[in-house]
């Protein structure tokens, strides 16, 4: 098929729902795009706060957390999808100078940016312990779509999409965190309506 542009990857970027998108989980959501292929995407909700935090979750997986700076952070409502696991958003840890690209935790994805998503036990430990990575955001759930999803929601203007910022996830309050991604674009909430038609 001549004409047709080139398949859009938005791997670590964040997807911004727009004022239109009305769902409970994804309205004024900010969702960070951990990969996106032609099968589909998969993603992590960053600003939506579950009703527990971190040294409860960790209880609940006899893990005794260590980590001060980490006990009252919330855990976070990631998506709709495998809501009973945990996923460990976090900075890029590797296992020494001869495995550069090898992770230090099982079961990791590794992002292009600098970033990792890790579902496996080891990294709560490493937490727990008081190591780990410095900066972590965990979540219940993820979001994902299937093949072509993603695009057909882009066509319907349900989301702005921009170029992730780390200190978005881990540097900025909960509640100002929608803000900030649409700061990213120059944006501002009250510039955005749901009658914005295409440019």
């Amino acid at each position: 098929m001549s004409g047709d542009s080139a398949p859009i990857n938005l791997t670590n970027h964040f997807l911004i729902a727009m004022p239109s998108l009305e769902d409970a989980l994804f309205g004024k959501s900010v969702v960070y795009v951990c990969e996106h292929s032609p099968r589909g995407a998969l993603g992590l909700v960053i600003n939506k706060p579950a009703d527990i935090r971190m040294d409860a979750l960790f209880g609940k997986v006899d893990l005794d957390l260590k980590r001060q700076d980490l006990s009252e952070s919330p855990v976070f409502q990631g998506g709709p999808v495998q809501t009973e696991r945990g996923f460990v958003l976090h900075e890029a840890i590797f296992a020494g100078d001869d495995k550069k690209d090898e992770s230090l935790y099982a079961s990791t994805m590794t992002i292009p940016g600098g970033l990792e998503m890790t579902t496996s036990k080891d990294v709560l430990e490493a937490l727990a312990s008081g190591a780990g990575p410095r900066r972590v955001l965990v979540s219940l759930g993820y979001s994902s779509w299937g093949e072509g999803q993603l695009e057909s929601e882009l066509g319907e203007n349900s989301w702005l999409t921009v170029d992730a910022d780390p200190e978005v996830i881990f540097g900025t309050p909960v509640e100002q965190r929608y803000d900030r991604a649409l700061a990213l674009l120059g944006l501002q909430a009250w510039m955005i309506s749901s009658q914005v038609g295409h440019a």
